[in-house]
């Protein structure tokens, strides 16, 4: 099964947009559930979804991830 997923799952608020693969969290989650039609139609508009995401928070490293990550468990 294709899959656009690039293993940088952080989703951004003012999209919705996962800022690694630039589909929805309802996307990905029912990702497995799609038809293939349904799966191509969804990734023919990614590449415009990830214009809209600020390059530079789609290039986070994983050492920023991980940092990020734990700044945000410390906060609950």
């Amino acid at each position: 099964m294709e899959t656009p997923c690039t293993s940088v799952c952080s989703i951004d608020a003012a999209t919705g947009y996962c800022r690694g693969c630039g589909r929805t969290g309802d996307e990905i989650a029912t990702w497995t559930l799609f038809s293939d039609r349904e799966r191509r139609h969804i990734m023919t508009g990614l590449h415009t979804r990830m214009r809209s995401l600020d390059a530079s928070s789609r290039l986070e490293t994983r050492s920023a991830r991980v940092d990020r990550i734990a700044r945000e468990r410390t906060k609950r």
